[in-house]
């Protein structure tokens, strides 16, 4: 076997054969360079079309979270509205509280808002003019006293229930007789005993006759 020369050159020992092994390898691995790359490109399709099969799971799970998001939103719109509705009572009832707090004191108290006007309307003008010095004291006294009594009543809201010429109000009045009077038919004609409101509760329903017109001649 010839060889020319020029272009060739004898074998070297180990420095030549390891240049040959180095050549060798090098081609191997563009082999396995250009064989993986056919492997990519053979997985590739692959791989795009499992791509399409993850779109209805995806698609589910969005569709899912958005179900419990919208769960959550109406959830926390239900307790905001009814932490409202109990902070709204709450104020109510306070409020209640604080104006009928004297209530039950009040209805006790009415008693003696009765007496003293039985003591003060037994009375007559005759009466007061025969009353002696010490007794007329007395009597301004009373009647100090029951001025008095309508003052406090009414810095807590309790009023006295409109009387005679008024028109009847079965909230306000116990009508227990009917009579003929100078009243319009139907309104009251007179007065047993007063009525007392506290804001907008009736403590107690005047007792009153109801007019059933001018008497007939």
């Amino acid at each position: 076997m010839s060889s020319d020369p020029k272009n060739s050159k004898p074998f070297d020992g180990e420095d030549d054969w390891d240049a040959v092994q180095a050549q060798i390898d090098d081609v191997l691995k563009g082999k396995s360079s250009d064989a993986d790359d056919e492997a990519q490109a053979q997985d590739a399709p692959e791989e795009e079309a499992a791509e399409p099969d993850a779109g209805p799971a995806l698609i589910a799970r969005i569709a899912e979270l958005e179900a419990e998001m919208a769960t959550m939103k109406d959830q926390a719109l239900r307790a905001m509205a009814d932490a409202e509705n109990v902070k709204k009572r709450a104020e109510r009832e306070m409020a209640a509280a604080r104006a009928y707090a004297v209530e039950r004191f009040a209805v006790d108290m009415l008693s003696v808002s009765d007496n003293l006007g039985r003591a003060l309307l037994g009375l007559d003008d005759k009466a007061r003019e025969d009353m002696g010095d010490n007794a007329k004291s007395l009597l301004e006294g009373i009647e100090l006293t029951e001025k008095e009594l309508m003052a406090v009543f009414a810095r807590h809201g309790i009023k006295a229930v409109p009387g005679a010429g008024s028109k009847f109000d079965p909230k306000l009045h116990q009508a227990v007789a009917q009579i003929p009077s100078d009243e319009a038919k139907g309104d009251v004609a007179t007065v047993m005993q007063t009525g007392f409101t506290l804001g907008d509760r009736t403590l107690r329903a005047a007792m009153v006759a109801v007019s059933t017109g001018p008497a007939k001649s």
